[in-house]
Order: structure tokens, then C-alpha cells, then sequence
């Protein structure tokens, strides 16, 4: 049976498990809502398995859609990228968070306002998607300010435009506030840190309204574009794909080829607990192993037995036992342990065990 961590499945004593699926992701979900960075590529490059993960799951009668909080590339640049690199999709496939702060603001402004925008073309097409008309500078008197993630080679005097807006009262948007973005050379500023630097130029007593992920506006835009009745999220990060399946009251993977690494994964909140685990989208193909309760606090997986002892999460394993189950192990430990707080037993000779 699919379960959700925090809302189904517990122990004896009431505490949220991983969940567990008899069959295989992509039979168990009729939609992947797949994040893109960290997840299918990284730094224009598909990650290690993504490929042909993908392409088994599509075949197999899943639907994949693609879930971006990246506002700098259109749907149409985004699935030429994904059909180059071997993911065969078409615009219709992906959902970006410049679609989504478009839509807030259309249903916040009058028809054909004016639109300052601080990102990339994405931003811009799903504007004028919306009857809305994009301006480059505070003086044209927008009716609103929208910020995205535009690229390494964003001019520093967008940020000034923006505040300049901003500091007369211009209601202000942003398509999201990751503070990082994976890439091929590793984990560079994102779309909330050109946030923050336009929130201190205008005096950090304001804050923008947000769409992307983790956020409703969000959800509803890809409930609306894809149609899902049985939706996955797949992502990596916890604060935002995860978060956001948590809020949308969906059931949720996390891959650990993007930013969010094993410890980080025990040591987390309930909204940020997935409901299942996998190295990469391989997970997708494979049903998901049972997480077991014991008594005396320990939790099984596989060969693997975990628990909480001394202030520390203490690991076995029987001969020739799967990683990933002593993950889901220790996830079940440490996320019982906690119950609705944050686990502060130390994993660090459990995790060496594991090779993290």
C-alpha cells in the first residue's frame, strides 16, 4: 500500500515511517512531476541514469512532466534541451515558476498592466502569455515587479530597477526564493539570494509574494497544466520539491543527486520528510521495500537495522545488504525518534558505515 510519510503509515507508538510500495513507482503514479536541476541534468547535462530511468517509466505508461522553479528558459527552450540530451518532451510537458507567478499576478492587476521584469526570457513569454506587458525600467510605471532567476549574466542594474520599484510601493512578485541552483561546477546563487539583494536596497522592511515551489501557486499551476490524478514529485531539494508535495498533500520521491545529501535528510522537519528515497530516477523502476518497526525503538529495512542509543543513531547490517535500505533505516529511526520535531542524534558513524 502507498503511504505518505507524516500522514500515514506509523509505528506503534505513532510515529511517521517511510512509506513502501508493492510495485514500481511508475506503475504506482500516473504522473512524474519531476524537477529538473539536481534531478534530470545538471549543468545542461543529463545526470547518470536520468536518461534511460526516464525512458523505461515513459514507455511503461507514465506520464513525466517536468516542475521547474528555473524562471530563465521558456517551456519550448526547456524541452529542446530535454529532447537533446535524450528526454523526448514538448512545451506542453513542463511547468515553470514564471508560468505560475504570471498567473498570481494577472489575477492581482488589471488586463494589459505593465509587468517590470528582473530574469530571462521565461519570464517575459509567460507574461505575455497572460496579457500582461513586460517594461525593463521603474519609470514606466509598472503595476508590478517580477524577479527571476536570469542567469549568471544578469546586469547589476536590474537589481536597481527592482528596488527602485520597490521602494515606491510597487507591489513586488518572485517566481521563487531557492538560494541555490546546482550546476556542473557546483552550487551557485539562485533566484533567493537576487531576492534578498533587492530586499536590502529597498530597505528589507518588504517582502515579495512567491509562486514557485513550495508554495500553492505553484501546485495549482501544475495541477492545471498537467492534469495529474495520481501525481510523484521527484526532486532533490527538501525545503522546496518536497515541501511543496508536503502542501499540495501529494506523495513525494527524493533523489540524492542534486543538493540534499543523507544527513541533511535525517535531520529533517516533517514537512521536509519525503515519502520515499532513491540514489537517482532509477528509484522510479523499482518498488520501494517495507520499513519496519521493532521493538525497543529499532527500525528494519532490508538487512538493515537502525535505532537511537546515547544521543547517537547506531546502524547493523547483514552481509551484502543495500545501501539505500540502511538510508531508509536510519530515516525511520531518526524520524521516529524526532516525532514532530528535528533529529539531533549524531549520525556520523552510521553514515560512515554507509560510505556518506
Amino acid at each position: 500500500m502507498t503511504v505518505r510519510i507524516g500522514q500515514g503509515r506509523q509505528d506503534g507508538g505513532g510515529r511517521a515511517l517511510p512509506g513502501s510500495s508493492a510495485v514500481p513507482l511508475s506503475a504506482a503514479y500516473d504522473t512524474a512531476l519531476l524537477d529538473l536541476d539536481g534531478v534530470v541534468y545538471a549543468g545542461g547535462e543529463a545526470i547518470p541514469y536520468a536518461v534511460e530511468a526516464l525512458g523505461v517509466a515513459r514507455t511503461g505508461g507514465m506520464h513525466l512532466a517536468y516542475v521547474t522553479n528555473n524562471a530563465l528558459r521558456t517551456p519550448e527552450e526547456v524541452a529542446t534541451h530535454l529532447t537533446e540530451l535524450g528526454v523526448p518532451a514538448v512545451a506542453g510537458d513542463v511547468v515553470t515558476s514564471a508560468q505560475a507567478v504570471a498567473r498570481l499576478i494577472a489575477d492581482e492587476v488589471p488586463p494589459g498592466s505593465r509587468v517590470l521584469v528582473i530574469g530571462g526570457e521565461g519570464l517575459r513569454v509567460a507574461l505575455r502569455e497572460r496579457g500582461l506587458v513586460p517594461v525593463e525600467s521603474a519609470d514606466f510605471e509598472p503595476a508590478a515587479v517580477v524577479q527571476g532567476y536570469g542567469g549568471p549574466d544578469l546586469p547589476w542594474g536590474r537589481f536597481a530597477e527592482a528596488a527602485y520599484a520597490v521602494q515606491r510601493g510597487v507591489p513586488w512578485y518572485a517566481s521563487n526564493t531557492d538560494l541555490t541552483i546546482p550546476g556542473a561546477r557546483g552550487i551557485g546563487p539562485g533566484n533567493g539570494a537576487a531576492v534578498e539583494v533587492v530586499r536590502i536596497a529597498a530597505g528589507g522592511r518588504v517582502e515579495p509574494k512567491v509562486a514557485g515551489k513550495p508554495l500553492p501557486p505553484m501546485h495549482r499551476e501544475t495541477v492545471l497544466r498537467t492534469g495529474a490524478e495520481r501525481p510523484l514529485v521527484v526532486g532533490d531539494r527538501l525545503d522546496t520539491d518536497i515541501e511543496g508535495a508536503f502542501n499540495g498533500g501529494v506523495d513525494s520521491l527524493l533523489v540524492f543527486t542534486g543538493v540534499t545529501d543523507v544527513a541533511q535528510l535525517l535531520r529533517a522537519a516533517p514537512e521536509h520528510r519525503p515519502t520515499y528515497v532513491a540514489a537517482d530516477l532509477r528509484g522510479l523502476l523499482v518498488a520501494q521495500p517495507e520499513v519496519v518497526a521493532e521493538a525497543g525503538g529499532v527500525v528494519a529495512c532490508g538487512g538493515w537495522r537502525a535505532s537511537v542509543s546515547g544521543g547517537e543513531l547506531v546502524l547493523e547490517a547483514a552481509a551484502g545488504a543495500d545501501v539505500m535500505d540502511g538510508v531508509r533505516a536510519l530515516c525511520g529511526a531518526a524520524w521516529s525518534a524526532a516525532g514532530d520535531g528535528v533529529c539531533g542524534a549524531d549520525a556520523g558513524k552510521a553514515l560512515a558505515s554507509l560510505g556518506w
